[in-house]
């Protein structure tokens, strides 16, 4: 009888796969990557909290920097949505739009998710250029193209520059009053140079 019980407490416990499987590694990568930093995160370790076979990493994310990727580089939204958002207004607001769109986000897992980037980055070379794939390369670049600004490359990098300092500054060493300041006072006090970034004079 306690054997059976075993087995359907097993059976309750595992996850089918499919999209549920899925989002339960995504969400614990999240947390473990937070609280171990890349290096220190094991894919034994994410499966184990998300309840399903370590096999399941490999399945849906191709190892552990696929899902590095997906719980910690990438927005709950894909790199299209973010540029269509950012596009969404006047050209010369789209710098406010940037600040207010990144820190929303990083503010709603309390910066977790981007000091577990941070830490990473700096001992693991893929992640790094990861990051610069996604922000440079897909969001802000393209966001360059769209709205027709010329010097595409330095434009993109010195966004990027903006965001990520902004980050470590509010999340990671956590500066005050920076780190507690309101959003909307964040984004009017950097919003206009993100936007000299995208369409202003850089000489």
């Amino acid at each position: 009888m306690a054997h059976v019980e075993q087995v359907n407490q097993k059976r309750r416990g595992r996850r089918a796969a499919g999209e549920d499987t899925k989002a339960a590694l995504v969400s614990a990568a999240r947390e473990v990557f937070v609280e171990k930093g890349y290096d220190g995160a094991t894919v034994r370790a994410i499966a184990a909290k998300a309840g399903v076979d370590a096999a399941m990493v490999n399945h849906w994310f191709g190892g552990k920097d696929g899902l590095f990727t997906q719980a910690v580089l990438q927005l709950p939204f894909d790199p299209a949505e973010i540029l269509k958002r950012l596009l969404d207004g006047p050209v010369e607001e789209a710098g406010e739009r940037i600040v207010r769109t990144f820190v929303t986000v990083w503010d709603a897992t309390g910066g977790g998710t981007f000091a577990a980037l941070i830490r990473s980055v700096t001992s693991q070379p893929e992640v790094a250029g990861a990051l610069k794939q996604f922000l440079v390369n897909a969001i802000f670049r393209n966001l360059l193209t769209e709205i027709g600004a010329e010097q595409h490359e330095l434009r993109a990098t010195l966004c990027a520059t903006q965001m990520v300092g902004l980050g470590i500054v509010r999340y990671v060493v956590r500066f005050e009053p920076l780190a507690s300041t309101d959003l909307e006072t964040v984004v009017k006090a950097i919003g206009p140079n993100m936007q000299r970034y995208l369409t202003g004079d850089l000489d």
